[in-house]
């Protein structure tokens, strides 16, 4: 591996705080992730011990009120954090933004007698959440999901198969949308149920060319019981809380974009500034130059049009068209950057002794979840020009 360390990007943070907030992570991020990144994922390992370590350093729960045990931050600052642990290892900064994205119900829409219950321990007690919304033949089409939720007394008693959640079998909760209603999406609430529900399992994870330390797998709901407390908002608003919350998600998978990005530009100029061909470096050829260069200006972009939607989210301004486009950008940008990193390393980058071909590897699955690449198109399409069909 070359020796030349990357610079770390310099961001501009609006706060003093907010400026020690990145410093911490990138020491945890330098300390505890980075080293064993390679080697976990090749082993399918998951970090637990990582998360605990960013829920007690208050990195779970960065932008929700600290009254509920959250960080208070802006999303411009929490986004950036996300980068810095995607860099790091992709596992780690999606995980955290999958929870999150799996907290967002409650924070937005729970009771505050249900805030003051489980938010706490969900953003900083040591807890790991999962959020159910696919399942096996509702992807794309999330609003045809069939997961049934009866009401008994009490309780709901809630029966379906999830597909494609993170974290499977190993959260400590799981956001689940099921449908309590008529089809469509108005007939879909929001529960949050314990990760140790009876009638509650996971399948054996999915295979996946990438991303081999998160766990993603089905998870099955026979029979599961919750009390109507774990209700989260009205019945039938759920559908409307998946769509708010895969807004703000959507961001957080562009920012994790970004880090695995600039992970495999730091890694191409690396190698390039060091390995030389015919007596000198061969970042001094011009076309790998421009490569580096292109490469550089599709990160630099991406970044700036993630933290353009989060400022207008930080405002309370609508953003779910800038969302749509970052995650569409920065994921495509993800995807090509990786790419070039591994031509830039020739061979070499074809190998599992550099990290090139991992980083290609994980950017692919980003253009897919939380809404495909052309879902965001259509997302985008809308607010230009419509509904189809009018």
């Amino acid at each position: 591996m070359p020796d030349r360390a990357p610079q770390p990007v310099d961001r501009q943070l609006p706060t003093d705080e907010a400026r020690d907030l990145i410093s911490l992570v990138r020491d945890i991020a330098q300390r505890e992730i980075a080293p064993h990144a390679a080697e976990e994922e090749d082993a399918g390992r998951f970090p637990r011990e990582v998360f605990a370590l960013l829920s007690e350093s208050g990195l779970l729960g960065l932008p929700y009120d600290a009254g509920c045990g959250g960080g208070e931050q802006p999303y411009e600052v929490y986004l950036q954090v996300l980068e810095e642990l995607a860099a790091a290892r992709l596992t780690v900064g999606l995980g955290v933004s999958v929870h999150t994205l799996a907290s967002y119900a409650l924070a937005a829409y729970g009771t505050k007698e249900q805030q003051t219950e489980h938010l706490p321990a969900m953003l900083g007690g040591g807890l790991l959440g999962a959020y159910c919304l696919s399942e096996p033949a509702s992807g794309s089409d999330a609003a045809s999901l069939r997961t049934r939720a009866v009401r008994d007394g009490d309780d709901w008693v809630i029966t379906g198969t999830k597909a494609w959640i993170t974290h499977g079998g190993i959260a400590d909760f799981y956001t689940v949308m099921a449908r309590t209603g008529a089809e469509g999406p108005r007939g879909i609430t929001a529960f949050l149920v314990p990760g140790d529900a009876e009638g509650l399992s996971a399948a054996v994870p999915e295979k996946k060319m990438g991303l081999k330390g998160s766990p993603t797998a089905q998870v099955h709901l026979d029979g599961v019981r919750v009390r109507d407390a774990r209700r989260l908002g009205a019945e039938g608003q759920g559908f409307a809380i998946a769509l708010s919350a895969l807004d703000s998600g959507r961001l957080g998978i562009a920012a994790c974009a970004i880090g695995v990005a600039q992970a495999a530009l730091d890694a191409a100029v690396s190698y390039a500034v060091e390995r030389r061909q015919f007596g000198k470096p061969i970042s001094d050829f011009q076309g790998l130059r421009f490569m580096l260069a292109d490469m550089a200006t599709q990160v630099e972009a991406g970044r700036a049009l993630y933290l353009t939607a989060a400022r207008l989210r930080d405002a309370g301004l609508p953003f779910a068209k800038q969302a749509a486009m970052a995650k569409l950008h920065c994921t495509d940008a993800a995807m090509r950057v990786t790419t070039d990193a591994v031509q830039v390393l020739g061979g070499y980058g074809y190998t599992a002794d550099f990290p090139a071909e991992r980083y290609m590897r994980e950017a692919k699955v980003l253009q897919i979840v939380e809404g495909t690449n052309q879902i965001q198109r259509m997302v985008i399409a809308r607010h230009l020009a419509g509904p189809e069909g009018r």
